[in-house]
């Protein structure tokens, strides 16, 4: 049985406080193209603060991806394209089950093989070292919406999605993120040594091997294999990723806290191995689940794959959130959504 709130270990940092003003003032969001807006945006960007190597890598990226579709559908082996979809899960899980779950909140503790197979996943998926994810996204957490916020989706739909890796970080950023405890991962020698030796083994793990192995092991064309099983893959992972921030920042229901943007939205949870209960995780951020349902039933591959580790004895201590707990935060601070879908269940 899994322990109902946070141990000692746990620091206030990888909590929310139920009081903790994130969205003083919800303004209503509608997902739709205002290209008056975007003009209007760009005529008035510092563009001394965009960072330029980045903006053009991204451009860069997404034109190999376009040429690696067509690859996938019309060249590449189907050796090719199942080698792909593994290395997508691989580096998803890298992302929700190890940056996320594990060394971000804590939500479960995991032996040393599975940090090890953890860490490379996390590398596969080429989104910055362990180190640099987790302390991100605690100031995410901690000062969610407001220019401390990394990923601030106040700041408008794109930049939560990925602006806000091609634009210099608010002061706040910088400030409230060295306030933060992270001696926790300081002392973790599988993160600092991966932080260490980061460009290597991102090369290596995310486009060198994806290359190589469809190459010597199946006879695939290198350039097939670099650009599917590379950079179409890589940057599949990545928006998943990325909806994380935005989409369900935008759409979704509150059922357990209408006062803030973190949405339910069940299209992300799909595609992000059940990262997409949002409304839920950042009311309960230390639930190993990030849900208040596992299984396939919630598409929480994630916490299917840490039962299974459970099981096996790779992963303890997992964390959740007593059933009373939940239902007396959802109707106290919830939009009512959870008690109407139950309803309509029984």
């Amino acid at each position: 049985m899994a322990p109902q709130a946070p141990d000692q270990n746990v620091k206030g940092e990888l909590l929310e406080e139920e009081d903790q003003p994130h969205s003083p003032l919800l303004e209503k969001r509608e997902l739709k193209i205002n290209v008056r807006k975007i003009i209007h945006d760009l005529r008035h960007l510092d563009w001394s603060k965009v960072v330029w190597r980045n903006a053009i890598l991204f451009m860069l990226l997404h034109f190999y991806s376009v040429y690696g579709i067509y690859l996938a559908i019309f060249v590449a082996q189907w050796k090719t394209i199942g080698f792909s979809v593994m290395l997508y899960f691989m580096a998803a899980l890298g992302i929700t089950m190890g940056a996320h779950r594990l060394w971000s909140h804590r939500s479960f503790k995991a032996t040393l093989p599975l940090r090890v197979i953890l860490a490379v996943f996390q590398t596969l998926s080429f989104q910055n070292d362990i180190f640099e994810w987790a302390r991100d996204h605690r100031v995410h957490h901690k000062y969610s919406e407001t220019d401390a916020d990394p990923h601030n989706a106040r700041r408008g739909f794109f930049f939560s999605h990925m602006g806000w890796l091609m634009y210099r970080k608010h002061p706040d950023v910088i400030t409230k993120g060295r306030t933060l405890d992270v001696s926790d991962l300081q002392e973790d020698k599988i993160v600092m040594w991966q932080r260490k030796h980061y460009v290597p083994l991102v090369v290596t793990a995310c486009f060198v091997l994806p290359t190589v192995i469809p190459w010597v092991l199946w006879e695939e064309h290198p350039v097939t294999a670099l650009m599917v099983a590379g950079f179409l893959r890589y940057n599949i992972v990545l928006h998943v990723t990325w909806f994380v921030n935005s989409l369900a920042h935008w759409v979704g229901s509150k059922p357990f806290d209408k006062n803030i943007y973190p949405s339910q939205n069940p299209i992300v949870a799909y595609l992000a191995l059940g990262e997409g209960w949002h409304n839920y995780h950042h009311v309960f951020p230390w639930d190993y689940r990030t849900a208040e349902f596992g299984g396939l039933g919630a598409y929480n591959i994630t916490s299917l794959t840490i039962d299974f580790c459970s099981k096996i004895g790779l992963a303890y201590d997992l964390k959740t959130v007593s059933p009373e707990m939940i239902e007396q935060r959802a109707h106290r601070t919830g939009d009512g959504s959870r008690h109407s879908v139950s309803s309509k269940t029984e």
